[in-house]
Parts: C-alpha cells; structure tokens; sequence
C-alpha cells in the first residue's frame, strides 16, 4: 500500500485543543459495513448502537506522568519523555532535547544519561517514581487545566507516554450499562511518528508491552461478538488471537494453563495493514487520527481504504473535531 493513501487535508480548527465538557458529550460518527449506512450521534448514545451481549474490551493502561522539565548545569533547559522502564534500579528508555548538546554520563536533576540509542533516544536511570507533567501529544497547544482529562477513567496499570484517546469518552455512568472486559497495551512512541516511507511494507513499528489475564482471555474469546475499544486493544486482541495455542477449548487449555499464560504477556510488534485477516474484532470504536500514521492504516484495513476516506471526508464535511481530544468513530 503506497503512503500516500494515508494523506488528507484536515483543516487546524478541527484540531481539538481540549476535551468536551462532559466526556460522553463528545460526537459519535456511526458506520455500518454491512449496509453502508451512516448515522450522526452522541458518544452517551453507544449502547443503542451495540449488539445485545456485545463485548466492550478497553485498554486499562495509565500513562506516565512523564514530560520532564529540567535544567542542565552549563545553563538552559533540557526536556525528558519517559518512554518505557527497561530494566531496574529506575532504568528508561526516554527521548531527551535538545540531544545534540547532550552526553552520556550527564546529570540533569533527577535523571542521569546512560546511552544515546540514536533519533533522540537515551538509555537513562530516574531516581525514584516519574513526578513530571501529563505529556501531551504536540498538536495540543492548549494548556490542559486537569490533567486527568488526559486518562480514561478505567486506567489502572501505570506504563504508557500517551493516553488509549477512543477510551476518554466512557464516563463511569456508561460504562455500567456496558457488558466490560480489560486487556493492557503500554502504548509508546508510534503513537506519535508518522510513516516516512513510500510504502507501508517498509516501514517498521516498535514493539510494545501488553497483558491480558487469562480468565479475560477466556470471556473475550467466547464472546460472540467484540468491540475493540481503540487501535491498541485490537493490536492486543489480534496478538493473542494469532497465536493457535490459545484457541482450544477451555478445558484443554485448563490443563496446560502454564503455558497460555506465558503467551497472554509479552511484547507485540504487529503491524495492521489493508489484508489483514481479523480474527477477534468484529467492530472498532477509534477517534480520528493524523494523516501518514499507522494508526489510520489499522482503521483503513478494518473498514476498508476508500471507505475510510470517504468518512474522513464526511466527517471534516460535518465539522467532526479530531486527534486525541475529538469525536470519535464506531465501525460496525
């Protein structure tokens, strides 16, 4: 698939600079692939469009706190993000600027320089727990005046540099009408870089961390049918449905749990492309997502290239906010 597929022309007022006042008030573009039909409705009105006994799977990650401002020796400021904790003793993987007038061995406040691992990476020790700013991805010029706007209200485990966007508009009130399961994806840098080859087949993504407890692994597999509730929860639903040894039956599985579990965490690396075969998602609630991004090829090859684009088009037409703080979108 050539790159440029994955380019629009989006306007900057459509650029959602902060969230709706009320999480579930935000605009929910409905799509129906079976008959192509399109409705226009409220985030608040999800469970209408759900199948009765529909699985709801989220991505309960939390992210770090992690945007570090600190001053360096000589004079002037230096910026950490926290990437991924690698190893103990506090050990990161983070980016850190500006990267050319910086050196392994340094200290800046809390954090000393280990390695350059090249494109702004550093190997790093943090002495104690992060204690930074929420990081914001860097569309969002905005000051966020409460930060936990910026973290769905079912995140738990704490490990991720940017938010799971399609799970902030749940309010506890809708998430108690919905039939819930959790998995974890840790979500890193990709969230952020876009696609700079001319095609997809040549460009690579990082891998990241996920989990998911073996009791949900058995709902979820079960279930007859699943929502997916963003792009990381079906990176982690389509890892694991990948793997043939978690497909047999419950009690076969019951007698080599050891091994299932094993394959229920682990790093993933999968990359969805226009082709793909899905095995556990039978639909995808996803915000809408910046052009040359893998994020939008995983949206193109569940809802299919031209309709994707179609609804991008659609969707600027009605004056949909978009990113991390905009509207979002229910596949079906």
């Amino acid at each position: 698939m050539d790159t440029a597929e994955l380019e629009y022309e989006l306007p900057p007022e459509l650029i959602a600079q902060r969230p709706a006042e009320r999480r579930d008030e935000s605009r929910l573009l409905v799509y129906d692939r079976a008959t192509g039909a399109v409705r226009h409705r409220r985030f608040s009105e999800l469970p209408e469009e759900l199948t009765r006994g529909e699985l709801v799977v989220v991505n309960e990650t939390r992210v770090i706190p992690g945007r570090l401002r600190l001053p360096r020796s000589g004079g002037g400021d230096a910026e950490v993000l926290l990437l991924e904790q690698v190893g103990p003793d506090g050990v990161w993987e983070g980016l850190a600027r500006p990267s050319r007038r910086l050196r392994a061995g340094q200290r800046l406040g809390p954090v000393e320089l280990l390695e350059p691992l090249g494109e702004g990476r550093w190997r790093l020790r943090l002495d104690g727990e992060p204690a930074g700013e929420t990081p914001l991805p860097p569309y969002i010029t905005e000051p966020l005046a409460d930060p936990g706007r910026y973290q769905t209200v079912y995140a738990v485990e704490e490990g991720s540099a940017a938010a799971p966007t399609a799970g902030l508009h749940f309010t506890p009130e809708l998430l108690a009408q919905l039939d819930v399961e959790r998995v974890t994806l840790h979500i890193g840098l990709d969230t952020f870089r876009p696609v700079e080859s001319d095609t997809l087949d040549r460009h690579s993504i990082h891998s990241e961390r996920y989990s998911v407890a073996p009791a949900s692994w058995g709902r979820i597999r079960a279930a007859d049918r699943v929502l997916a509730v963003g792009t990381t929860t079906v990176r982690v639903l389509e890892t694991v449905a990948s793997n043939s040894l978690l497909q047999a039956p419950p009690a076969a599985e019951n007698r080599g749990s050891g091994a299932s579990n094993s394959l229920l965490q682990g790093r993933t690396g999968l990359f969805i492309t226009p082709g793909f075969e899905f095995r556990r998602v039978d639909s995808l609630l996803t915000n809408f997502h910046l052009p040359r991004t893998t994020l939008l090829a995983l949206v193109m090859a569940f809802a299919g290239i031209e309709e994707t684009r179609r609804l991008y088009r659609l969707a600027i037409g009605e004056r949909y906010r978009f990113y991390s703080f905009g509207d979002a979108m229910l596949i079906l």
